[in-house]
């Protein structure tokens, strides 16, 4: 079974405050969604590799990644306004065949090999996978200002990408969630909570995930990746 890599490069750039979406901007001498399509061509697990970019965007992104010598590159689609909705873009595009599929956030450049090995072989026993690691804080419920709960840190993980389904099972949730009138009041920031949502009886397998995988969300979060980039064991460099 063939084994897609999805890089999720929708958004704005709302939050980051730039005029062009964030997945553009420079990181390392590279536009930021560069890397992660980078990672993945190069991982021996993956078989093709789709970009999902904001609508109005994706001619500038195959322009980018069109000199970058990439043999897994399948095409580069316009994704929908929210995150869920680039998904199902991502989701109709690879079409009927089953295979496993990896939903990668763009704004995660330093992903490592390992990370996408372990997501690649996990899929082979289950169904359905998250990358996560331990909270190394105390997590607090709290409403209007008031602390509610205190769940036992040892129980929670902060969640990263990539995420792998088999093409079916992650189809059938956000078709589920689609036909849902109630999902637009509670929606699910990722698909690993849409499957927990709509799917209860499919387990979703954590694999370990890495501090260096972080998401650029601000402008200080480039500062700290191309830190964490420096302090990097050098690698092998592409051609």
């Amino acid at each position: 079974m063939r084994t897609v890599a999805v890089v999720l490069a929708g958004g704005t750039g709302e939050r980051f405050g730039t005029s062009v979406p964030k997945q553009l901007l420079p990181f390392a001498g590279r536009p930021l969604v560069e890397h992660s399509v980078a990672a993945f061509d190069e991982a021996p697990a993956v078989d093709s590799v789709l970009v999902v970019m904001t609508a109005g965007h994706a001619d500038r992104v195959r322009e980018v990644l069109a000199g970058g010598g990439y043999r897994k590159l399948a095409g580069v689609i316009a994704g929908g306004p929210s995150r869920v909705d680039s998904t199902r873009c991502a989701i109709e595009a690879l079409g009927g065949e089953e295979c496993d599929v990896l939903f990668h956030d763009a704004a995660r450049p330093l992903v490592d090999q390992r990370i996408i090995a372990d997501c690649a072989a996990a899929l082979a026993v289950h169904q359905a996978v998250g990358v996560a690691v331990p909270s190394a804080d105390t997590i607090a419920v709290a409403s209007d200002g008031v602390m509610t709960a205190m769940p036992r840190r040892d129980s929670l993980v902060r969640v990263q990408t990539p995420q792998g389904f088999r093409l079916s099972v992650i189809r059938r949730a956000h078709e589920l969630a689609a036909a849902d009138p109630r999902f637009g009041d509670l929606p699910a920031t990722d698909d690993c909570g849409i499957v927990l949502r709509y799917l209860p009886d499919v387990s979703v397998h954590v694999v370990p995930g890495s501090e260096r995988n972080l998401k650029i969300t601000f402008p200080r979060d480039l500062a700290i990746a191309e830190a964490l980039l420096r302090d990097a064991p050098a690698g092998p460099s592409r051609p």
